[in-house]
């Protein structure tokens, strides 16, 4: 027995040093990370660009507003998530190389884009417009193409694809999972209290299928934005919209006329102009441009690179617009990036008015809403930024909707993409009762109390009718207080706003015939508008991010001049896998609750 005894602590001793072993290379892969990035930190030589070079974009993982720090573990690869990419970096760069004469050409590769919203990659392909205006090629590859990834690649002159590839096309959809018949399985009771019959958050909850009025505003949006895709393939690939139809409506008829040939039926459709491998796309852009000093590759530039040689080579200035990046959901109290805080969100627009350096103030949404609270509390703080004599405009990302369209009604000016998801002017509540599943499991809630509205809101007895009203008429309040902040901020009466309100969506361009929004743009007709509106000539723009402590703002800075920020590494596209990725971000999303009053500004709504 004791033999057996020593025989099994041998093996627990060799599995501990095995772990500790891994954990140990882990650690010290880690530290090696950080010195690396601090040796380019204080150390990197600045950029230089060369005569000629041809500039090349490859946007990877997630097309983001502002980038989230990732856990170094995951910089390393451990985890498999993957990367971000920054839109506002991707914009300067493109509108750099537009006026550097030194950059003879702009090269798109899609193969590492994975999740990007059509208005962010609109605003990207306008930017690359302006750079093929100047005469100079843009050439694009993939191995593939998804629709997001096709969608940046067609304002290319050249758009190759590996022979086996494919370009899907497959237009806009929502679908959304309802609950109804599971609830009622489970004895469980969901109190919703909301104004306007266009507010569908709460449907999925209620209901075993999607409201008529929800089934229509969905449609108006999806079609309205996928007219404006359509019109940019069309016109960039220079094809009549029935012919981009046939390949989208027909893609079966296309294929069985190629006999399954993905890739050439998507050169058929004139979609692709032709067809190369890695090695050969690599060999043409050496031959049209010129070798390296090593003769390897062609002569290149990359973002990252240029961006770095960019920064090094700007002049200071003492003026600033400050940019503050609202992602995500809208929250209460101090929250890390993407999301947005009440209390983070509000201090740094507090910092902005009190620095003296800082002129103007623009709000760079990308928010479907959330806390009622959090939202008037950053609005308000909008407001004394403007009181204080500091303009301030609005730029609608890929979604300023519901809570996010509150926070746009403080500024001075709302700027959107025709694309943008925005409206959802209404809000609700949510209250589940467990009193028949608990019952049925023989648990059973007595008590007492020393008025009606203590423990009104145990979800474990059933809501009091009295209760019920009075969160009714708590939320008619608050729709009639969203209304006035609305008319206010936009110069409309009440009527006038609850007419396009109730909680309906609408597109940046939709909106913009409804007086919701001023003028349909990006960042930078915004940033010019509120210069415009500071009298400023000669300014810088200050990013300001969003609940970085000093330290992860050193651990992000060494990161990105390391290189290891923002790595991409190919996420699932399984079904399966995606199906539980999307419960993990509801599940995950549903701790971010936490208005203090439990009520709600937020759009069931996402960015096609």
């Amino acid at each position: 027995m004791g033999g057996m005894f020593r025989f099994f602590g041998r093996v627990l001793r060799a599995l501990w040093r095995f772990v500790d072993l891994i954990r140990r290379t882990v650690v010290n892969l880690a530290l090696l990370a950080v010195i690396v990035g601090l040796v380019a930190v204080f150390f990197h030589p600045e950029p230089d660009v060369p005569d000629g070079a041809v500039l090349v974009l490859r946007p990877a993982g997630a097309l983001v507003e502002q980038a989230m720090l990732d856990d170094p573990l995951a910089l390393l690869g451990v985890d498999g998530k993957g990367g971000q990419t920054v839109l506002h970096d991707l914009l300067e760069i493109v509108r750099a190389a537009r006026d550097d004469s030194r950059v003879a050409a702009l090269v798109l590769e899609t193969d590492d884009l994975e999740a990007a919203s059509l208005s962010k990659l609109a605003e990207l392909r306008a930017a690359i417009a302006e750079f093929k205006a100047t005469g100079r090629p843009v050439l694009a590859r993939g191995d593939r193409y998804t629709q997001g990834q096709y969608y940046l690649a067609s304002i290319a002159d050249d758009v190759q694809m590996a022979p086996d590839g494919f370009v899907l096309l497959s237009g806009l959809s929502r679908y959304t999972s309802y609950f109804r018949g599971a609830l009622d399985t489970l004895g469980v009771k969901v109190h919703v209290f909301r104004v306007g019959e266009y507010k569908s958050f709460s449907e999925p909850f209620t209901r075993s299928d999607m409201s008529d009025e929800d089934r229509s505003a969905t449609r108006d949006l999806l079609e309205g934005v996928w007219q404006h895709v359509r019109k940019d393939l069309a016109a960039a690939r220079k094809l009549t919209p029935e012919t981009l139809d046939g390949y989208i409506v027909h893609y079966r008829d296309a294929l069985a006329a190629t006999a399954g040939d993905t890739a050439e039926a998507a050169r058929r459709a004139g979609l692709i102009d032709r067809f190369s491998t890695r090695d050969e796309w690599r060999a043409q852009l050496i031959e049209r441009f010129g070798a390296d000093g090593a003769g390897k590759d062609f002569l290149r530039i990359d973002a990252d690179t240029y961006l770095a040689a960019l920064r090094a080579a700007r002049k200071p200035s003492s003026d600033h617009i400050a940019v503050l990046v609202a992602q995500g959901a809208i929250t209460d109290g101090e929250q890390p990036p993407g999301v947005v805080g009440g209390e983070t969100f509000s201090r740094l627009i507090r910092e902005a008015r009190e620095d003296d350096t800082v002129k103007a103030l623009v709000i760079r949404i990308d928010s479907p809403g959330g806390s009622a609270w959090a939202s008037e509390q950053i609005r308000h703080e909008l407001e004394l930024m403007r009181k204080a004599g500091k303009p301030v405009v609005a730029s609608m990302s890929s979604v300023a909707a519901s809570g996010g369209y509150w926070i746009a009604a403080g500024a001075d000016e709302i700027w959107a993409s025709p694309t943008t998801v925005t409206g959802s002017i209404g809000i609700f509540a949510l209250f589940p009762e467990f009193a028949e599943p608990l019952r049925r499991i023989g648990v059973t809630v007595d008590g007492v109390a020393t008025g009606p509205l203590a423990g009104a809101l145990d979800p474990r007895r059933p809501l009091d009718p009295d209760v019920a009203d009075a969160m009714q008429l708590g939320i008619e309040h608050g729709y009639r207080r969203f209304l006035q902040i609305v008319a206010e901020g936009r110069g409309m009466k009440t009527d006038e706003v609850n007419q396009v309100a109730r909680g309906r969506v609408w597109t940046g361009e939709a909106a913009l015939g409804l007086g919701l929004v001023d003028a349909l743009g990006g960042i930078d007709p915004a940033v010019k508008a509120a210069a415009k509106r500071a009298g400023l000539e000669d300014y810088a723009l200050l990013w300001p991010a969003v609940g970085l402590s000093p330290r992860q703002m050193l651990v992000q800075r060494f990161l990105s001049f390391s290189g290891l920020a923002g790595g991409v590494t190919h996420s699932s596209t399984a079904p399966v896998a995606q199906l539980l990725s999307r419960l993990e971000a509801d599940a995950r999303a549903l701790l971010n609750w936490n208005d203090p009053q439990h009520i709600y500004a937020h759009c069931l709504c996402e960015a096609p």
